[in-house]
């Protein structure tokens, strides 16, 4: 008990100390998974809205798709893209492996099936009345859609932070795609698991309680959108 109360109290000075190494694993994290939550979020709430209001062939096969991603552990889609990114696979030319924009596209694959699945959800339940009022009245199919999307902005939202809440925290995509790389591809998960091996339990520690913070904060910002959502 006294060793973790120890290695507690030296993580949080850690934290607050601005450490440069527990800092920059910090900046790295955020980045990476900032922009893959940035680069999906556009295309996936648009075939969302298609999904829930378009009647087109395979409609419903892409539906069960999206919510069968969802259950694909984090380490298959690392495994899937560290085949396609290796020197001897179909990309590897590009010489992705093991670097900063792998990790985003592997972060990008995780994060479309959650946001897809729980913005249809949302989308479906919404009022169709929105959708064929705006279309009475004149607006553009673009107009619309972004006229039934703000109605649901609330459930969009929460599945824009629940697919960033699951990507920033995933550890097995990012190691075998980023490769754990100190100063270029360690993000916070895999410096969890290297420095815990370690037996570093202090960074470690100091680590996991960003992500704990995090998670409170995305939490709180939940809780806030949805009281101001239903008190509008």
């Amino acid at each position: 008990m006294h060793d973790v109360f120890v290695a507690t109290k030296d993580a949080l000075g850690l934290l607050l100390s601005g450490n440069p190494g527990i800092w920059e694993i910090i900046g790295i994290s955020f980045g990476v998974s900032l922009q893959a939550i940035l680069y999906v979020t556009p295309f996936s709430l648009v075939v969302a809205f298609l999904l829930a209001y378009g009647d087109f062939k395979g409609q419903r096969f892409l539906i069960s798709l999206m919510h069968t991603l969802l259950a694909v552990p984090a380490v298959v889609v690392g495994l899937t893209l560290y085949i396609l990114l290796s020197r001897n696979g179909p990309l590897g030319d590009l010489k992705l492996l093991f670097t900063q924009t792998a990790m985003i596209i592997g972060q990008m694959l995780l994060a479309i099936p959650i946001v897809i699945a729980m913005a249809h959800s949302a989308l479906k339940n919404s009022d169709k009345i929105v959708w064929e009022t705006a279309k009475t009245l004149g607006a553009s199919h673009t107009r619309a859609m972004l006229t039934v999307m703000f109605e649901a902005r609330f459930g969009l939202f929460a599945a824009v932070i629940a697919a960033f809440g699951r990507i920033i925290a995933e550890v097995g995509c990012s190691m075998m795609v980023g490769g754990n790389i100190l100063h270029h591809t360690r993000n916070i998960p895999t410096a969890i698991a290297l420095e815990t091996r370690k037996g570093e339990f202090a960074q470690g520690i100091a680590l996991g309680l960003v992500l704990l913070i995090l998670a409170l904060g995305l939490n709180m910002i939940l809780s806030s959108a949805r009281h101001r959502f239903e008190t509008a």
